[in-house]
């Protein structure tokens, strides 16, 4: 039987916590794969990789089929994450920097708060509210301050925001799914079956611009293929489902100090001086944030007798 969301709330929160770090990572990664591969080619290349690590998985593990209603849920799922997200983000890099990128994801647990609200009837009591929109505001002011929003509104924006929009919604889906299938089994099934159609766009995309590289640039192909789209995954989902949508959602205030920090260490640019004194800040949140749940009100997940959500 599925368990309830309240349930093992501390363990849904550390394999959140790892799916963040997974993920921080995820736009400097980009940023520098799409400097000389095409961002067609990393987007759907890597979900390429991804689904057949995916097909291997789920041999090994002898997963039964989804339901039709599930294949139908997880459909939602591969246009967030597994289309949706890296496509628009590859997009926004070519002419973007990770850390202004990052400026733009801080809204991504605010919209993930939202569709699980929505798809799942999660009602966080007023104090969670009132601690994640401290916490989303505390960055926001930050990166401002610092110096990282600059000019006027461009393409990539609008990119990033699309990005940020449909990514929220495949985690709220994502994390409802894997109350019944499993974290790992919800993104491996969202990746096999977007495989047919990422296959034949990678296929497109290799012919008509042939991938040329460095070591550098396809190391983070790697990392993007197995990590950010399919080991990230199995932590962020499982997380989800155990620790509450909304909930565990809001620790990606935390990803944008990462992502921030990842960017002046590894791709040289520039970070505002308060990173340090803001992440504390936000941290302070999200400790808020977790300090509410048990104000929460459960909510009532469909019904799935033959799926255990603590497997996968």
């Amino acid at each position: 039987m599925p368990v309830a969301v309240t349930a093992d709330r501390s363990t849904g929160l550390v394999l959140g916590a790892l799916g963040v770090c997974a993920f921080s990572l995820s736009l400097p990664a980009t940023r520098v794969a799409v400097q000389q591969l095409d961002p067609w080619f990393v987007a759907f290349g890597r979900a390429v990789g991804a689904a057949l690590l995916a097909w291997a998985y789920l041999r090994f593990t002898g997963a039964p089929r989804p339901t039709r209603d599930q294949r139908r849920r997880l459909a939602v799922v591969a246009l967030g994450v597994v289309v949706g997200f890296p496509l628009f983000t590859s997009l926004a890099l070519l002419d973007q920097t990770a850390a202004h990128g990052a400026v733009v994801i801080t809204v991504l647990p605010a919209v993930t708060a939202v569709f699980a609200v929505l798809r799942s009837g999660e009602r966080p009591p007023p104090l969670f509210w009132i601690a994640s929109g401290g916490g989303l505001l505390t960055v926001l002011v930050f990166l401002a301050v610092g110096g990282v929003v600059r000019g006027a509104p461009a393409p990539s924006d609008l990119f990033l925001l699309v990005a940020v929009v449909l990514c929220g919604l495949g985690y709220a889906e994502g994390g409802a799914l894997a109350r019944e299938l499993g974290g790992a089994r919800t993104i491996c099934w969202a990746l096999w079956y977007a495989l047919p159609a990422t296959g034949v766009a990678t296929l497109v995309t290799a012919v008509a611009r042939p991938p040329s590289a460095d070591a550098v640039a396809w190391s983070a192909f790697g990392y993007l293929t197995v990590v950010s789209m399919f080991l990230g995954f199995f932590a962020w989902y499982a997380g989800l489902a155990r620790g509450g949508i909304a909930r565990v959602g809001q620790l990606q205030l935390a990803q944008p100090v990462l992502t921030l920090l990842w960017s002046a260490l590894l791709l040289g640019e520039r970070v505002p001086v308060g990173a340090l004194g803001a992440a504390l800040l936000v941290l302070v949140s999200v400790v808020l944030i977790q300090r509410t749940r048990d104000r929460a009100v459960t909510p009532h997940p469909r019904p799935h007798p033959e799926r255990d959500p603590a497997r996968g």
